[in-house]
């Protein structure tokens, strides 16, 4: 079997155009990290078992139509190898040696075992910057452990600051650390071939689910070694920060207000028409209103106001006097909210089955080249002929492959 380079079509003003990525992930945090690559441009494929990656079984489906990997698998190429055979080995090491990035998100040794470790890859690809995600990172007493990013929240001790105070720790309803994660691999990818260009070598960045979420603690730290602090769950406010919290509107709706600074509380006092509030002692100063006896006078006092207010009108007093607010917006309402559209949030991309899928946007936005969505996810195995025709099989050989089950395609 002969294997030569595969190469793909790419967009020549993409700033990743040039940039090759090898995926060996599943579900969230590493499919995310090469979407957010392949959305810069970089030619990105996908390489899954013959079952399929468990994200094309998570979320929403239209009859048998995953609308998550329609999303988070878009831009790639799909190619379905059973790796731990000798063809399906040899493939993906073709594959790797091409590559300037390989995004992998299996438990550590997984890689090891299948024969694709980092010494035996840099050897046949010096220049390869392999992405490692994983819950605890590649070494460490943890390091065995499985770790989803709900887990390791609670190891990082994000759970136990989520939600209120009067109840165990709450569960954030979306993939919060998996999503951080992502974006810690993939600026870790792009700081480690900005060194390659430099150097001329690759290496590995080793990117830890707990980590990502313990990063977030960061005020805390230095708080508990110095004064012993350990902070709790505060509910919808800001620690030592009044007013910042969730207030009832007219309708029984929410509105979030963030009046933190003296002038902006000054405003939200005259909005309120009791200006009497900012000479009050107990609101008069950042430090005092961070007080919790006086935080919970204070929320008490905005929150008998804004229930008299229907969030229409709320809003447009608040924004009016340039105070930090935004009514709690479901799904729904950001559909319907012109910003999220005018922003190019919500993006109508093209699939083959259901005409169109509705997706989130491009994130961050670039000035002179931008990122973009250049076609849905793929089905599984979608582009496993194209991609062997390439590295020079014979369609014969492929024929071959797919029925010793060692590839799948379409």
């Amino acid at each position: 079997m002969v294997l030569q380079n595969h190469s793909g079509p790419a967009d020549s003003k993409a700033p990743l155009h040039d940039i090759k990525v090898i995926e060996i992930c599943s579900t969230i945090a590493g499919p995310a990290c090469a979407r957010l690559l392949a959305d810069f441009g970089a030619d990105v494929t996908k390489i899954e078992p013959l079952e399929g990656d468990g994200v094309r079984q998570m979320g929403k489906h239209v009859d048998d139509v995953s609308l998550y990997a329609a999303t988070i698998l878009r831009g790639k190429k799909s190619i379905a190898l059973d790796l731990k055979s000798t063809e399906g080995h040899d493939i993906a090491m073709a594959l790797i040696e091409q590559a300037d990035i390989l995004v992998e998100n299996n438990r550590p040794g997984v890689l090891e075992r299948l024969g694709f470790d980092y010494e035996t890859l840099s050897k046949r690809n010096p220049g390869l910057v392999m992405v490692r995600i994983s819950g605890y990172g590649q070494d460490g007493p943890y390091s065995a452990r499985p770790g989803y990013g709900a887990i390791c929240e609670a190891v990082g001790g994000v759970r136990h600051m989520t939600g209120d105070p009067d109840r165990p720790p709450a569960r954030v309803a979306l993939a919060t650390t998996d999503y951080l994660t992502s974006v810690y691999a993939a600026f870790g990818a792009m700081t480690a071939l900005h060194e390659r260009a430099r150097s001329g070598f690759g290496q590995v960045v080793d990117v830890a689910l707990y980590e990502a979420a313990f990063s977030q603690m960061e005020p805390y730290v230095p708080a508990f070694e110095k004064l012993g602090f350990v902070p709790k769950r505060v509910g919808p406010n800001l620690p030592t920060m009044a007013p910042n919290s969730l207030y009832p509107t007219a309708d029984s709706s929410w509105m979030l207000i963030a009046a933190n600074s003296d002038v902006i509380f000054e405003r939200l006092t005259k909005v309120m028409g009791q200006p009497d509030l900012f000479t009050d002692p107990r609101f008069s100063s950042i430090r005092a209103r961070g007080q919790p006896k006086n935080m919970k006078a204070i929320d008490t006092i905005i929150g008998q106001w804004t229930s008299t207010l229907t969030p229409v009108v709320l809003a447009e007093r608040l924004v009016l006097a340039g105070i930090p607010s935004a009514p709690v917006y479901t799904i729904a309402d950001i559909y319907q909210d012109e910003h999220f559209a005018q922003r190019d949030m919500l993006v109508k991309v093209a699939h083959p089955i259901l005409g169109h899928t509705t997706q989130a946007g491009v994130v961050p936005k670039l000035s002179r080249t931008p990122g973009s969505i250049r076609h849905t996810g793929p089905d599984l195995g979608q582009d496993s002929r194209q991609i062997l025709s390439s590295m020079g099989l014979a369609d014969a050989q492929i024929d071959e492959l797919i029925a010793r089950r060692i590839v799948r395609a379409q």
